[in-house]
This record gives C-alpha cells, structure tokens and sequence, in this order.
C-alpha cells in the first residue's frame, strides 16, 4: 500500500485527538509531524492537548507549535465545546515530553521544501499557520500535493449563522490559503453533520479494550455532552476525523468542485466560505476547491473502527 505523506495541522480539541488517533496508526497514512495552532483554545492547551494524546497512545511523532493569534481578528476559542482545557474528559497521566523547538510554520515549510515527494496538509484548525508558511516561503507552495481540511459550510454555519468555527477564527488566514492555487478538499459542517458518533457508536469502539478505545470513549462522552448543551444534538458530529477517513478511502465521501471565496469584508457574514453550489458564476474549476456533500456513514464508522482495532487487544 502506497502511503499518504501528510502533516496534520490541528488545535485539539476531542475530534482533533480523533484525527490523530487514525492519522497515526493506519497503514495508508505516513503521519510525519503533527503542528498545532491556537483555535479551540489557546496555543499553550492545544499544543498541549496534541502532545498528551501522543503520549497515551504511545505514538513517536513529533509536535510543533505555531501561532498563538489570528492574522488580524480578536482571538476566540471553543471552550463551550471543548472544555477548560480543551481536552476535557480523559484522564492523562503527567506529561513527559515537550513540543520540539523548532516552529510549527518553520516545521511545516522546511518539510515541504527538503521533501522529495508531494505532501498533504491537512487542517483540522484554523489555518493561520499555513497562512504564514505560504506567505513567508512561497516557493513551498508546489510541494503541496493538497489540502484536505475541516472547515467551512455551503449552508449552516456554528458560530454565526453565516460562518463556521475554524474559518471564523481567523477568515484572513483562510483567505490566504483559498488563494494559494493549491487543490483543496473541504470538509465543512454539511458533511461533518452527517457523522454523528450517538452512544451505540462510542460502545461499538470501546468493545476493543484497548489505549485506543478508552481514548475514544472518555473523548467522546465528554463531547456528546456539550454538544447536547449547546445545539440539542443527542450525538456529536466527529468533524475532523472526516479528512484522515477522506485519504484512507475516498470512496467514503463524496465531494463536489465548488468555486469558493472566503468573506472577510462583511460584518455581518465575516468567515463565510461562499461555495458555488450551482456553478451561477461559472467558475467552478476541478482543480481547487472540492467540497464535501455526502457520507457513506456505515463505511465512515468501518474505518474508524479499523484504526482504533490497530491499536491491539489489550488484557
């Protein structure tokens, strides 16, 4: 099997833990660090969060933290969601280790620029560090095989009625990456909805008995409680797993080109990804952006149960 050389760049966050959890264990994914952005809380919890899952499930990866603020935009974190920590819930032990000590956007931008292959950036935060590594080093930009992201929504947004979280952290950076010429794959809130984990999923993973499992159950108790709270929902969508099922197994989801812009003008609007949904400017071009309409739901929770089975049996 061909491995997918990716950076995950994230903010966790409970989905976020999830992501890394299958980035890191399946065999269609060569996971070669993991950089971290301010977003569902701030930087210093984040980078945290990233590397106290790495050290549960005993994964050698490296973590890099990156910016601690939106470009322009007043920082705003997801703590209604995610908890105090970012992370609330699970129970980790200590943590002994530490992020590396180089930057997440030097991090990213030195491997893109010695790799000899094309590498995929997926996002599951806002995109502020991406933002700065294509600015700061443009030439980078062709070593992007492409992005596939969590983020946006042709219809509903979560935070506004307009816009979504990650985009909405800091749209400018998104604009950014939107502009870049680099093929996006973009899994917003329409298709992150469609994978609602209710209980009878988190009992299904748990039936493992192994790190990965536990990690799963305590992550997701946690947050099918806020989101009960927050919008009424007796499951809660794992929006950034969607990406890591999305390269292990395409078939999965199906996407549709979309010609997308990313409003930052608008008061009102500010964070919108505007998607073409109907072509009306007749601009939709299937190189860049794809958006993500439909979930194959059975198969979606199949590879989630796959990953977390790698993780072994444990006594």
């Amino acid at each position: 099997m061909e491995q997918v050389k990716i950076i995950l760049d994230c903010d966790p966050g409970h989905d976020d833990a999830v992501a890394i959890m299958m980035a890191a264990i399946h065999p269609a994914i060569d996971l070669l660090g993991i950089t971290t952005v301010a977003g569902n809380q701030v930087l210093r919890k984040t980078a945290a969060n990233a590397l106290k899952v790495c050290r549960y499930l005993e994964l050698d990866v490296d973590v890099y933290a990156g910016m601690d603020r939106p470009l322009v935009r007043e920082q705003v974190i997801a703590e209604d969601i995610h908890g105090e920590s970012g992370l609330d819930g699970p129970i980790f032990p200590p943590l002994d280790r530490s992020v590396h000590k180089l930057h997440a956007v030097d991090y990213i931008a030195e491997t893109l620029r010695r790799s000899a292959d094309d590498i995929v950036l997926v996002a599951t935060g806002p995109l502020t560090n991406l933002a700065i590594a294509f600015r700061r080093n443009p030439a980078v930009v062709t070593k992007v095989q492409r992005i596939v992201l969590m983020g946006g929504a042709y219809q509903l947004g979560n935070v506004t009625p307009a816009a979504e979280f990650n985009i909405f952290a800091d749209a400018e950076a998104a604009h950014v990456v939107f502009t870049s010429n680099i093929p996006i794959t973009m899994m917003g809130l329409d298709l992150t909805r469609q994978a609602l984990c209710y209980p009878d999923i988190i009992e299904r993973m748990e039936r493992f008995h192994n790190r990965g499992s536990r990690l799963f159950g305590d992550l997701m108790r946690f947050f099918c409680k806020t989101q009960k709270a927050v919008f009424g929902w007796d499951g809660a969508p794992l929006h950034d797993p969607t990406c890591i099922a999305y390269l292990i197994d395409p078939g999965c989801i199906e996407v549709t080109p979309m010609h997308t812009e990313i409003e930052i003008r608008s008061e009102r609007c500010y964070g919108r990804t505007l998607c073409d949904f109907f072509n009306s400017q007749g601009k939709n071009d299937t190189t860049l952006t794809r958006v993500a309409t439909t979930l194959d739901k059975a198969r979606f929770w199949q590879i989630v149960a796959d990953c977390i089975a790698l993780y072994g049996k444990e006594s």
